[in-house]
């Protein structure tokens, strides 16, 4: 593997090739020499400090060493690296020794000038930002494996959180590159004793290809020489086994598309690159330790087969006389016997003695620490007996074939263990082949002028690229309709089935379908910032989060392998010390055999039979098919403690607008209290509510729009055509008052829109003939807007939103389920409550500010009840983050959805009981997982132990036992994969939902 390190940063590469050790490359910067050449000085020295120095007067390479090699001469100095092009000096140093002060003489005495740049810049040479990156880890057995990991990253520095999945084997570490390294942390993890590599990260200007046409030395070198002369390319590593190449570059000097065509172009042709999804890569890592599972259990298979049969079948005619032929002190039997066990136990069974010695070696135990110990324990008792045997001529029974069944029934759970779980992650799976592969690009001249089209990869799509979608093909990336018109079918991602039409200005979403016509679009989200993208990021976030529950097998893992051995060894010495004691009959040993061999199989049986595989497994197998079936149900959830909520909701309180109403305010009464014009009011009315992102104002300037052009807007810009048409007035002074409405001047005019608190606020009465029809329209459930000119009352307006049609039937439902609903909203009590009662909610709070709707929310939960919010607007997300389930309306705005536990693709209300009947579901399944792994274990290690031998002569051979323990860990995870029958509550159902 070659990795080609610049040691000098500059703009353009370096032309030599030469070969050293990796360099991490993030957020790189011309000063991030330093954190290449000793990142980890400052790390390492506890009382130091660093800043940053602007340099005046370099002209070349001469002058910034000079400036190094005088700062480097000051006493205190640990580290200095001057960049010429960016004049700055970045600076380590003792403050005990030197000061700022000092360091800027330093460089004055040298002839040039200096200046210390503020704090705020200086702290570090790249931005002051956390990376997310996820790693594949490998040799990871139990929950205490998990817990050993998680403790080492999470004591890492520069690690600020760390959670790591035994299901998936992924790690998800979010760290500051300025203290830690990717490469740092790979080596962390594998210096506890495991695999580790790097399978993405939120880093920008790193991209994993995958070369064809490499056949030899010769190929590679020419690839690495192409490599050094592309301007741009910072860092690359080709491995010549997996034909990936790795290449860090200047996304500001060349895009990952231009690489890719500049490698080709330069070769000639004669190498062709593709992008390696890194979803593809995790999904061929899980397929190839199946297949090494399914190697080693198959070579077990072939080798303990005949020992077994020479245990169980020795008078075979043939072979019999074969297997009792002595060749030196044993029978032919016995070295057959004692050959191949050893090949299973030492080679196949190699992976269990690696991995006990690691953990032990860190100071922790696991499965394989229990496998080593029961496997070795018959093994060399069996080596002893044949050599006592050959000794002293008294031969005791031999159990090389327990060695033997034992391994090759562990690898068996295993390798079923991995296809088990490789079934949890389909969904992601699913939602990665949702989005194509390719790509048409348009190709256009400075003009604008199509020239043609090819097709790219999908992941070289960069933003604004104009892309040609066909009929019958996915939309690539998310974008912008620039011509044509077609039905697009959104249902693989929103879930709503009818088809969507499709036209100049609309937006489009990778991955969904084009049913009819041909579309071109301009790409605006690409790679990680996708739609699809974000919702595989969520589900994949959400499947590797823990939930509370979880910790209680945690805590049983850390203490289940110490208390299991100790356990084997009272069962050894009580069966020994009973037997030598004479507390039960002798004719109880086998034939030839003795005390100590007798005790001897009950301690390996119940140090084989004993699992913490399966309670490790309980919970986050379930929480992983859950969150995938939520997915397919257009129910996203962001973690597993939301999940372990929702199944206790006591309270759901909704928002008005847009979350029980459509959304989708109309007029439905203007009337003029002054001798104005109706058409002027209107006009003056939507001049100010132009710039207003309220639903309300939306209507309000909709509705005058279609008075005076008679015609419904097309497009969601129309406000800004408004604007450009030129019916609208000037607005001036605009200010948007939350929970009252707005003030501004329209054309000298002192204008002020919203409700009654607004008004009266600013010294205005309300007449009563005008308080009567606000009380009417409240009344009808619509909400009554005034209007005011120059402190007088020149009209008011009545805007009603439709009730969504399922929201009476849910709100039922969550009724007959004993969760009790509530409706919070920002208007009017007699609109409020006249929307209440038509949707069957009793308890209402009308006129509560955003911030007030968060007091709600916490005035619930002061009684100990958990609170589950829905909403969807800005002034949501106070509230959404405050309780204890908040659920966000996929039609909502980005701040609603970032401060959500839950995502509700659909926006359908409906989907608040599936989330809660998901919940449900899924902890009753944890819960029986639990109930089966406790229950196996407080069951079956008394059997193993003879518990129940002396009365019903009831005893587990060691193999049988390691049979169970291998079958138990799988069992688990097919039980939670029965959460992928899920069906969600039928509309036509909802009602019978009663009180568990």
């Amino acid at each position: 593997m070659a990795f080609n390190n610049m040691k000098d940063l500059q703009l353009t590469p370096s032309r030599g090739s030469g070969v050293s050790n990796a360099v991490d490359l993030e957020d790189v910067r011309l000063l991030d020499h330093y954190e290449a050449s000793g990142a980890s000085l400052e790390d390492g020295i506890r009382n130091s400090r660093r800043i940053q120095v602007s340099v005046g007067g370099m002209t070349c390479a001469a002058c910034s060493n000079s400036v190094e090699s005088a700062l480097f001469a000051v006493n205190g100095v640990f580290h200095a690296s001057v960049a010429l092009l960016q004049n700055k000096a970045d600076v380590v140093f003792n403050p005990d020794l030197i000061k700022d002060a000092d360091i800027k003489s330093a460089i004055e005495d040298a002839g040039f000038e200096a200046e210390i740049l503020p704090e705020a810049n200086s702290s570090r040479t790249i931005p002051n930002k956390t990376l997310l990156g996820q790693f594949n880890i490998g040799g990871m057995t139990c929950a205490a494996c998990v817990n050993s990991v998680e403790g080492m990253l999470r004591e890492l520095p520069g690690v600020t959180r760390a959670v790591v999945s035994l299901t998936t084997s992924l790690g998800e570490v979010e760290y500051d590159p300025s203290v830690v390294s990717k490469d740092g942390i790979v080596n962390a993890i594998e210096d506890a004793g495991f695999e580790a590599s790097l399978v993405q990260s939120s880093e920008q200007g790193k991209i994993i290809l995958e070369v064809a046409g490499i056949f030899g030395d010769l190929d590679a070198q020419s690839l690495e020489g192409l490599l050094c002369h592309i301007k741009g390319v910072l860092q690359f590593r080709f491995d010549r086994n997996s034909r990936e190449l790795e290449v860090c570059f200047d996304s500001e000097v060349i895009g990952s598309r231009s690489l890719v065509d500049a490698i080709e172009e330069a070769s000639g042709g004669r190498f062709k690159l593709s992008v390696k999804n890194p979803y593809a890569r995790m999904t061929s890592k899980d397929l190839e330790e199946s297949s090494k599972m399914f190697q080693l259990f198959t070579s077990s298979v072939y080798l303990s087969v005949p020992v077994f049969l020479i245990r169980v079948c020795p008078h075979v005619p043939v072979l019999y006389p074969f297997l009792l032929w002595r060749c030196g002190p044993f029978l032919m039997r016995d070295w057959l016997t004692w050959a191949l066990v050893s090949l299973v136990q030492f080679v196949i069974g190699k992976r269990f003695y690696v991995a006990a010695a690691k953990a032990l070696r860190r100071g922790a135990t696991n499965m394989d620490v229990l496998v080593a110990l029961g496997t070795s324990a018959s093994y060399f008792y069996s080596v002893c007996a044949l050599l006592y045997g050959a000794a002293t001529g008294f031969w005791s029974p031999t159990y090389f074939e327990t060695s033997a069944m034992l391994i090759t029934f562990v690898l068996l759970g295993k390798y079923l263990e991995s296809l088990a779980k490789g079934k949890t992650s389909d969904a992601i799976k699913k939602l990665v082949e949702l989005a194509p592969a390719t790509a048409l690009l348009l190709v256009k001249d400075k003009g604008g002028k199509c020239l043609g089209e090819r097709e790219i990869d999908a992941l070289l799509i960069q933003p604004g690229d104009p892309l040609k979608v066909l009929p019958g093909t996915k939309v690539p990336v998310d974008g912008v309709v620039l011509w044509g018109s077609s039905y697009v079918n959104e249902s693989m991602v929103t879930g709503e089935s009818v088809p969507v039409l499709k036209e100049v200005e609309a937006h489009v979403i990778g991955g969904t379908m084009n049913l009819h016509g041909v579309l071109h679009i301009q790409a605006t989200k690409v790679g990680s910032d996708t739609f699809l993208s974000q919702i595989i990021n969520l589900v994949e976030t959400a499947q590797m989060s823990k939930a509370p529950i979880q910790k209680f097998a945690d805590f049983v893992a850390s203490v289940f392998v110490p208390t299991v051995v100790f356990m084997a060894l009272f069962t050894l010495l009580g069966w020994y010390i009973g037997g030598v004691t004479g507390s039960y009959p002798q004719s109880w040993l086998p034939e030839n055999g003795n005390y100590f061999v007798f005790s001897l199989m009950f301690a390996i049986s119940v140090v084989v039979i004993a699992c913490p595989c399966a309670l490790g497994l309980a919970t986050p197998t379930a929480v992983m098919v859950a969150t995938g079936v939520g997915a397919k149900h257009g129910v996203l959830i962001k973690g597993g403690d939301a999940l372990e909520r929702a199944q206790k909701v006591n309270y759901v309180i909704f928002d008005k607008t847009g979350t029980l109403t459509q959304g989708k305010a109309t007029v439905t009464t203007a009337k003029v209290f002054t001798g104005m014009d109706r058409g002027e009011f209107l006009r003056l009315v939507a001049s100010a509510e132009a710039s207003s992102e309220h639903p309300l104002a939306k209507a309000v300037v909709e509705y005058a729009r279609h008075f005076h052009f008679f015609e419904p807007s097309e497009t969601k810009d129309s406000q800004k055509n408004d604007k450009d048409s030129g019916w609208l007035l000037d607005v001036s002074d605009f200010i948007a008052v939350p929970g009252r409405g707005v003030q501004c001047s329209v054309d000298g005019k002192h204008v002020l829109i919203g409700n009654r608190k607004l008004l009266t606020e600013n010294g205005m009465s309300i007449p009563k003939h005008i308080e009567k029809f606000l009380v009417e329209l409240e009344e009808g459930a619509q909400t009554g807007v005034l209007a005011a000119c120059n402190n007088v009352l020149i009209g008011a307006l009545g805007v009603a939103d439709p009730l969504k049609r399922e929201a009476a039937v849910v709100v039922e439902g969550l009724c007959k389920m004993g969760i009790r609903p509530v409706m919070v909203t920002g208007d009017n009590w007699r609109t409020a409550q006249a929307v209440a009662k038509e949707v069957g909610i009793h308890d209402v709070r009308a006129e509560v500010m955003p911030a007030g709707k968060a007091e709600v929310v916490r005035s619930f939960q002061r009684n100990g009840s958990v609170v589950a919010m829905v909403g969807d607007g800005i002034n949501d997300s106070p509230a959404l983050a405050a309780a204890d389930v908040g659920m966000a309306i996929g039609a909502g705005t980005d701040v609603a959805i970032e401060a959500a536990d839950y995502v509700l693709m659909r926006s359908n209300l409906e989907d608040v009981i599936t989330a809660i009947d998901l919940s449900k579901k899924t902890f009753s399944r944890i819960r029986l997982n639990y109930i089966f792994a406790m229950a196996y274990n407080v069951i079956a290690i008394p059997v193993a132990a003879g518990v129940f031998y002396p009365s019903i002569k009831l005893s587990l051979p060691p193999w049988v036992a390691g049979a169970c323990m291998a079958l138990s860990s799988v069992s688990v995870v097919c039980s939670s994969l029965l959460l992928r029958m899920y069906k969600k509550p039928r509309l036509t159902s909802i009602l019978e939902i009663t009180v568990e």
